[in-house]
């Protein structure tokens, strides 16, 4: 099954679209995505992959997500969330596993936020978190993102805790990538709590990366964004 699916890639490659990928993400020497490959495939496609060759044996799933090819990896994340959402415990349990075992695969923004909040997440739901806070003081940008990303999960469950945890622990992150999931994640929380991120906002907004802070007010009036990126300022 797996030199089929090689053989659809390959033949759904776009040299054009790769390009364009390469320069979206990154790719150039000191870059976060620095030496990424791309083949040039819409996301869509990949996923309709998944439907054509649903079952793929983990074994073959490693071949993909330890691939050169950008979009491989994609896919393999794809084959394992969807069988996370339709395996039993066991079955999780063994994609949990696989998932932390071969993270470092997990290596660009768009593959942490197709995966994190739909296996790590749901994963710890029920069990010590503390591996979240372990990631978040990593050195490895791709680790830290996977540990903010994944309280996506509780946050859609109206659980806040982690997330303003790992948000105060990571103020001080350099990366421009770090503050724009954390701000992305305070955002979701203030759909569901305006007055949860509010509070956050009162205590930590003067402290907050820019766009970090831009990131978690951008459901705000503009009044308000422009009232918080004041305080800001000073």
């Amino acid at each position: 099954m797996l030199a089929e699916i090689r053989h659809c890639i390959q033949s759904l490659a776009d040299p054009a679209a790769a390009i364009h990928a390469q320069r979206f993400f990154k790719t150039a020497p000191g870059q976060y995505g620095a030496g990424d490959l791309f083949l040039g495939i819409r996301v869509p496609v990949l996923r309709k992959l998944v439907r054509e060759f649903r079952g793929l044996p983990l074994a073959e799933v490693k071949a993909l997500l330890c691939s050169q090819w950008h979009e491989e990896r994609l896919l393999a994340l794809f084959f394992l969330t969807h069988a996370y959402a339709s395996g039993d415990d066991a079955m999780r349990e063994q994609i949990y596993g696989f998932y932390l075992q071969h993270r470092e695969w997990v290596n660009n923004w768009d593959l942490v936020d197709s995966s994190a909040h739909l296996i790590v997440g749901p994963w710890l739901e029920q069990r010590d978190r503390s591996a979240l806070v372990e990631w978040a003081r990593s050195e490895v940008l791709w680790e830290r993102r996977i540990a903010v990303v994944a309280t996506f999960h509780f946050i859609r469950k109206g659980d806040f805790d982690d997330i303003l945890k790992l948000a105060k622990l990571l103020l001080e992150d350099s990366h421009d990538l770090m503050h724009k999931a954390v701000g992305w994640m305070l955002r979701e929380v203030g759909k569901r709590d305006r007055l949860v991120l509010e509070d956050f906002l009162a205590n930590h907004a003067s402290k907050m990366p820019r766009t970090m802070l831009r990131y978690a007010i951008e459901k705000f009036t503009e009044s308000e964004r422009q009232a918080y990126l004041r305080v800001r300022k000073t």
